[in-house]
């Protein structure tokens, strides 16, 4: 719920602390934000453009999906590695402030909050901000948790979460902002991103013209992050799925190849596969320490 996160939240205008006040978040300054009846709160600047959040259509596809859980395996790798990055060898680097108890997981790009609430299953205690730039994907995520917040706010912008307030940041086949995830980062602090390896949906990749993922990727994503954090490790997680025809069209619906995708030709390639169709799934699981 939003009240288990709202000693970590800032203002977006002046990056001050919010206080509830009724049915919204002020900050000193006198900026005001409505909370949402859905369970969620916008902590968007006002000339913020949403257009690039994940549309209703996608949010529900991506609900189905995981709710059917084919991407387990991804969870399930990612609960691990939240509980490595926080034991208590870990975690003595990035202790809480003088009496605070608790910790803050943040997860960028959570979409439904899905692997947020895999994680915070694993880490019992803490407390979980699921940041998203779709309204509809935050719905879902204020629900799927008892201690998920849901914040709408723009991933390339200044997060509304305080200096050093996360001791653990989820990125999961989302945008990400080093800067940003390093300021919010307590020092010693863990980052876990999970990014599509070249296999990854490999089969469905050619047989339906999707977006394909660069070989280079992962050396492009240590590139940009390594200004602002230190590699900490990373493990590939790879599986084979086996999907009906509308599982195929849901895992399109669900990705960015959603943009991309003519339905026309999308139904007259899908009638060409076997039915069911096996199907790659492969990503890195990859920490990285503040």
């Amino acid at each position: 719920m939003l009240q288990d996160i709202e000693r970590y939240l800032a203002c977006p205008h002046c990056a001050q602390a919010l206080t509830r006040h009724d049915r919204s978040l002020r900050c000193p300054a006198g900026h005001s934000f409505d909370l949402a009846k859905q369970g969620y709160v916008s902590l968007l600047a006002g000339d913020a453009h949403t257009g690039t959040g994940d549309t209703a259509e996608m949010v529900a596809a991506r609900a189905d999906f995981l709710a059917a859980g084919h991407y387990r395996p991804i969870a399930e790798a990612l609960a691990e590695a939240a509980r490595a990055a926080a034991s208590p060898a870990a975690a003595s680097a990035a202790s809480p402030a003088a009496g605070e108890t608790g910790g803050l997981v943040a997860d960028l790009g959570a979409g439904t909050g899905h692997y947020l609430a895999h994680v915070l299953d694993a880490l019992p205690g803490k407390a979980g901000a699921a940041l998203d730039i779709s309204k509809y994907a935050l719905r879902r995520a204020a629900r799927a948790h008892p201690r998920i917040g849901a914040v709408v706010c723009d991933a390339w912008r200044p997060l509304p979460l305080r200096d050093a307030s996360a001791e653990l940041m989820l990125n999961v086949f989302a945008p990400r902002n080093g800067p940003e995830i390093r300021r919010v980062l307590r020092p010693g602090g863990t980052l876990l991103l999970v990014s599509p390896t070249a296999r990854h949906l490999g089969e469905l990749v050619g047989a339906l013209g999707l977006l394909s993922v660069d070989e280079e990727k992962q050396r492009r994503i240590d590139e940009k992050l390594g200004p602002h954090l230190e590699p900490a490790g990373r493990r590939e997680v790879e599986f084979t799925l086996r999907l009906g025809p509308q599982d195929v069209r849901t895992v399109v619906g669900m990705g960015p190849s959603a943009w991309h995708t003519d339905p026309r030709r999308l139904a007259a390639a899908l009638a060409e596969l076997p039915e069911p169709v096996e199907v790659t799934a492969s990503v890195t699981v990859a920490a990285y320490r503040r």
